[in-house]
């Protein structure tokens, strides 16, 4: 797994440089994993801005503007959350042209039968000259809290290379 997140965190590095763009991300379930992987990349400065780990609730509210109504709503793990934490990562972050954020349940508990174990909603905001496009997506991860966490750095990684070459 460590081999394919370095190989599309160049990827993905590539791509923002040849659309001069800069990344920044904004982590619960990942706990700054995917900030980790694009940073091990030597050179990664010139295409990665920042990120955050909001784990909690308010930390969300408080430095991404996620709505208190939202998260009481639908909850953290949510595709409404994903958004509203993708599109405040773009709002805190003026250089970044793509955020990625992660918000799920890695386990081992905390699932149930709406959200089980293994739930990662995604949310992708890109800033483009015609304006800033959200847009979120999940995928449902096997295996443990370190298997879950290490799939969603990948597909993350994945997704983001995916929307920039479209």
């Amino acid at each position: 797994m460590q081999t394919e997140i370095d190989t599309l965190s160049v990827r993905l590095g590539q791509l923002l440089l040849a659309r001069q763009g800069w990344l920044a991300t904004a982590e619960s379930c990942t706990g700054g994993l995917l900030a980790g992987a694009v940073t091990a990349i030597a050179g990664s400065s010139a295409w990665f801005e920042q990120g955050w780990v909001t784990y909690s609730n308010g930390a969300k509210h408080a430095q991404l503007a996620v709505s208190k109504e939202t998260l009481k709503q639908f909850g953290a793990v949510s595709k409404e959350v994903a958004q509203e934490m993708a599109a405040g990562v773009l709002a805190k972050s003026l250089p970044a042209t793509l955020a990625l954020t992660t918000t799920g349940i890695a386990g081992p508990g905390g699932g149930s039968a709406d959200k089980p174990v293994g739930l990662v909603w995604f949310g992708f905001a890109q800033r483009l000259p015609s304006g800033i496009i959200v847009h979120a997506s999940s995928q449902v991860f096997a295996g443990d809290r370190t298997a879950v966490r290490h799939a969603s750095v990948a597909f993350a990684l994945r997704s983001a290379c995916e929307l920039l070459k479209s």
